[in-house]
């Protein structure tokens, strides 16, 4: 049974889609997301916020006290490319940066209404760049996203293969987008317990990132990609979201593609409901895992699933 912290998550999805009228302006869109969704999670102490210009890409290092210095998780916010940025996820990042206990750089990209794809695969690109260019070892490098942050995290790995580069060592994805086609089955098996992610409403995002582009370009439809060599990859979704059937495809394919994979799908749980870190059970206990999963890939030593949500609340 979900907790009564959690129910702010789907609060939050119900505010949005009655106030979806009246968000008239990508600047409304903005501003409701800055007041609203940065709300929903806890501040979680002894983490440092560093803003930097990572190639001309507006970033911030998150930096936990004490976190290794040489591991680092490359962080991809959500938002549906309207929204989100790097103060709307900079606590959600903190919380799973001082789990894992490393650092992390949560990047900005162009939002759809300032540039259309590929210009927000670029800005990725060019933070990538940026941060390897200083010295990190891909192999103490994981990346992770939330949302659309999953088309920008695959993104990457299929630009850094293309160009003979060399691979980060773990992905850790958040209710990714990973079918801009929208196939899922769960648009309508669970669209009475979504309040916010319609199809339609997807629909209306996905034009909006890509124009008349194709929907099953794997650059921005990681289900149609080439997912062979790729780092092993844990995925986490709501099970009443819409799009928790984008996860369970993308995992299959993975699996088929000899690609290491993990999904846990949470009961009761909402897009993106790791975002109250700090504040509700569900998204600590999920912090948790992915900390526990990806600290032995990083080279850090092993902790319990409760030691690492114990350690980022």
């Amino acid at each position: 049974m979900a907790s009564i912290q959690s129910e702010a998550n789907r609060n939050h999805y119900a505010a949005i889609a009655a106030n979806a009228g009246k968000l008239t302006s990508p600047q409304a869109i903005i501003d409701y997301n800055d007041t609203h969704w940065t709300a929903l999670t806890g501040e979680p102490g002894g983490v440092d916020y560093v803003e930097v210009d990572a190639g001309g890409v507006p970033a911030m290092w998150i930096v936990p006290k004490g976190a290794d210095e040489e591991r680092v998780l490359f962080y991809a916010h959500g938002g549906g490319f309207v929204g989100g940025s790097i103060y709307t996820h900079r606590k959600l990042v903190g919380h799973l940066a001082k789990a894992v206990g490393c650092r992390a750089l949560l990047y900005n990209y162009p939002l759809a209404h300032q540039a259309k794809h590929p210009a927000q695969l670029n800005a990725a690109m060019t933070a990538w760049t940026w941060l390897t260019d200083r010295g990190f070892d891909t192999s103490h490098i994981a990346l992770a996203g939330d949302s659309c942050g999953a088309m920008l995290t695959y993104g990457v790995l299929q630009r850094l293969r293309a160009e003979g580069r060399p691979l980060p060592v773990a992905t850790l994805i958040i209710s990714g987008w990973f079918d801009m086609a929208l196939t899922g089955a769960s648009y309508e098996t669970n669209r009475d317990k979504d309040p916010a992610f319609a199809k339609a409403a997807v629909d209306w995002l996905v034009t909006n990132f890509i124009g008349d582009g194709d929907r099953l370009d794997p650059e921005v439809s990681a289900l149609y990609a080439d997912l062979r060599g790729f780092p092993p990859v844990f995925l986490q979704a709501g099970a009443d979201e819409t799009l928790v059937d984008e996860s369970r495809m993308f995992a299959e394919r993975a699996r088929l593609a000899g690609v290491e994979t993990r999904l846990d799908v949470f009961d009761g749980m909402l897009h993106s409901f790791q975002m109250m870190a700090g504040k509700a059970p569900e998204a600590d206990d999920a912090i948790g895992r992915f900390a526990a999963w990806v600290r032995p890939r990083l080279g850090l030593p092993a902790v319990s699933d409760k030691v690492a949500g114990d350690r980022a609340a």
